[in-house]
C-alpha cells in the first residue's frame, strides 16, 4: 500500500535559519538524519522551483522560466498565472497513479493549483468586482470545500497573504485547512505550502532581529503539522524553494534600456506607459533575474553587451549559455540576465516618480509586467498609510471608484531576494525528511525532489517501479555512488 506523504514547503527556509528559534524543524531534522540542501534551477523563484521539484525537470521541459515572462503571442507580460496546464511534464502524482492507481492527491497552496489533475485543490483566488473592489476569496476541488473551509475557518485572509498587512494569519489559515483536507479526505500525496518566511526577510533581510519571531512563528505552524501528520500516520517532508540574501540596493534594466533607445514608452493621462509593441527591446524583472526580449535578432548582440555594462549585473545568457543554464524554452527571454548576490532587478523604466504608471504605487501583481517586492510596504513618507487604505477601502464599500496608492516607489526598501541559482553557503534551499538511497547526499539536484517523494511514499511495495521512473538528475546520483 502506498504511504500517505504530506510536502511542506516552508518557503525560503535555509540552514542558516534552523537553530534555537526553531526548536520543531531542527529536532525534526536531527530525527530525520539531518538538513539536506538543493541546488534550485535558474531562476531560483517560487513558480520555477516549485514545477521542477513536481516533474523533475528544469525550465526548459517543464516551461515555467520564472514567476512571469513575456507572451510573444499575446504581446503582453503575464506574470502569476494559475492554471496547472501551462506545466510541461508528468507531474509527481500523476506518475504515482501510473505506478499504484489508488494513490490521490490535495494541492493546498502551491502555485498552478487550477485546472490540475489533483483530487483536492485550494487556492487563492479572491473576486473581482466591476467597481473596481477585490474581495478575498478562494477556489477550491471540489468546489463544496471552498464553503466548507470559510464556514470553518472564517474569509480566506487574502491581505494578510500578500501586500503591506502580510503576516502569519494567512500561513496559519492555510496549515489549517490542510489539517482539514489531511483529516477528511485522507489524500496519498499532500503539498502545503506556507510562505510567511519568504515575507518577512524580503522585507527586512536574513539578518535582522526581528527575523528570529518570524522563525518562532513559522516553526509553531510547522510543528502543529508534524504533530497531526504523525497522528494520522503520514510521513511529514520539508521542503523550499530557495534561500533569501541579503541586498542592498536594485538594478533598473528598464531604464538603462530606454536611455540607449530600446525601449519605447507611450503617454497616457500623463502617465509613462511600457509601450511593449514598439520598444527594441524590453526586460521582466523577476527577483535576482531579468528576462529580455529583443524584437530583433540583429540588435541582440549590442543589447547585450549594453547589458553586461550595467552596475549589479553579474553575467548574461544568450545562445548556447542560455541552454545550459536549462531556459532554452520559447518563453525565457532572448537574453537572460543575473544580478550580482547582493541586489536585484526592480521592474520600473520611468525616470520621475510623478510620471509612473498608476498602478505602480498600488498591490497589483497581475497588471505589473514584473515582480514588485514594493508591495510589501506601505509608503513611508505618507502620513498615515493605513488610514488612507482604510479611508479608500470605505469609498469602494460606498460605491466610489478610487485607487489604493499607498505602496512606495522606493526600491532600496527592500532588504532580500532571490533567484541565482548558486548562493553563498547557509542560503540554500532544503530537504528534509526520512528518505532511502540515493537522497541521503548531502546535497542534491532539485529535480530530486519529485524522485524522493515517489521513494517516500511507494518505494516499498512499488520499489522496481519507482526505480524505473527515476529522473536523469537522480540517475546521475546512483551512477556517482557506484
Amino acid at each position: 500500500m502506498p504511504r500517505p506523504v504530506c510536502v511542506l514547503n516552508v518557503v525560503a527556509l535555509s540552514p542558516n535559519l534552523i537553530g534555537d528559534a526553531t526548536p520543531r524543524i531542527r529536532a525534526f531534522a536531527r530525527s530525520a538524519g539531518g538538513v539536506r540542501t538543493l541546488t534550485p534551477p535558474l531562476p531560483a523563484v517560487t513558480c520555477t522551483a516549485q514545477s521542477t521539484m513536481l516533474t523533475g525537470l528544469a525550465p526548459s521541459g517543464h516551461g515555467i522560466v520564472g514567476n512571469g515572462w513575456h507572451d510573444r503571442a499575446l504581446g503582453e507580460v503575464q506574470f502569476w498565472k494559475q492554471s496547472n496546464r501551462l506545466v510541461g511534464g508528468e507531474k509527481v502524482w500523476e506518475t504515482a497513479r501510473r505506478i499504484a492507481p489508488s494513490v490521490t492527491a490535495a494541492n493546498i497552496c502551491w502555485w498552478y493549483a487550477m485546472h490540475a489533475s489533483t483530487d483536492a485543490m485550494l487556492t487563492p483566488r479572491p473576486v473581482y468586482k466591476a467597481d473596481g473592489r477585490k474581495i478575498p476569496d478562494c477556489l477550491t476541488t471540489p468546489a463544496a470545500l471552498r464553503d466548507e473551509l470559510q464556514a470553518k475557518l472564517g474569509q480566506f485572509p487574502l491581505f494578510r497573504f500578500w501586500g503591506p498587512l502580510a503576516g502569519i494569519e494567512a500561513t496559519d489559515w492555510i496549515a489549517l485547512a490542510a489539517m482539514h483536507v489531511l483529516e477528511t479526505s485522507r489524500p496519498t500525496l499532500s503539498f502545503v505550502y506556507l510562505p510567511h518566511l519568504d515575507y518577512a526577510l524580503q522585507k527586512v533581510g536574513p539578518d535582522h532581529a526581528s527575523i528570529r519571531q518570524e522563525l518562532r512563528e513559522i516553526d509553531r505552524v510547522v510543528g502543529g503539522l508534524i504533530d497531526r501528520c504523525e497522528r494520522l500516520g503520514v510521513q511529514p517532508l520539508i521542503v523550499s524553494e530557495y534561500g533569501i540574501v541579503p541586498v542592498r540596493d536594485a538594478i533598473w534594466l528598464n531604464r538603462a534600456l530606454r536611455d540607449a533607445g530600446y525601449l519605447a514608452v507611450r503617454i497616457e493621462d500623463g502617465r509613462e506607459i511600457l509601450d511593449l509593441e514598439h520598444s527594441r527591446a524590453f526586460a521582466v524583472a523577476d527577483h535576482q533575474i531579468a528576462h529580455v526580449t529583443v524584437r530583433d535578432p540583429s540588435d541582440a548582440a549590442a543589447i547585450e553587451r549594453l547589458l553586461a555594462k550595467v552596475e549589479g549585473v553579474e553575467r548574461t545568457l544568450s545562445g548556447e549559455a542560455r541552454r545550459a543554464a536549462g531556459l532554452d524554452h520559447p518563453r525565457a527571454g532572448d537574453i537572460i540576465c543575473v544580478s550580482a548576490a547582493e541586489r536585484w532587478f526592480a521592474y520600473g523604466w520611468w525616470m520621475d516618480d510623478r510620471k509612473a504608471p498608476d498602478y505602480a504605487r498600488t498591490v497589483d501583481i497581475h497588471r505589473k509586467p514584473g515582480y514588485d517586492p514594493c508591495e510589501l510596504f506601505y509608503d513611508p513618507k505618507l502620513l498615515w498609510p493605513a488610514g488612507r487604505a482604510m479611508s479608500k477601502l470605505a469609498l469602494r464599500k460606498l460605491g466610489f471608484r478610487t485607487l489604493l496608492d499607498v505602496v512606495p516607489l522606493d526600491a532600496s526598501l527592500v532588504r532580500g531576494s532571490h533567484g541565482r541559482a548558486t548562493q553563498a553557503v547557509g542560503f540554500d534551499p532544503v530537504l528534509i525528511g526520512d528518505l532511502p538511497d540515493p537522497f541521503l547526499e548531502q546535497s542534491l539536484p532539485m529535480e530530486c525532489v519529485r524522485d524522493a517523494i515517489l521513494a517516500a511514499s511507494l518505494g516499498g511495495d512499488h520499489g522496481a517501479a519507482v526505480n524505473a521512473e527515476l529522473s536523469a538528475a537522480t540517475r546521475a546520483l546512483v551512477r556517482g555512488g557506484r
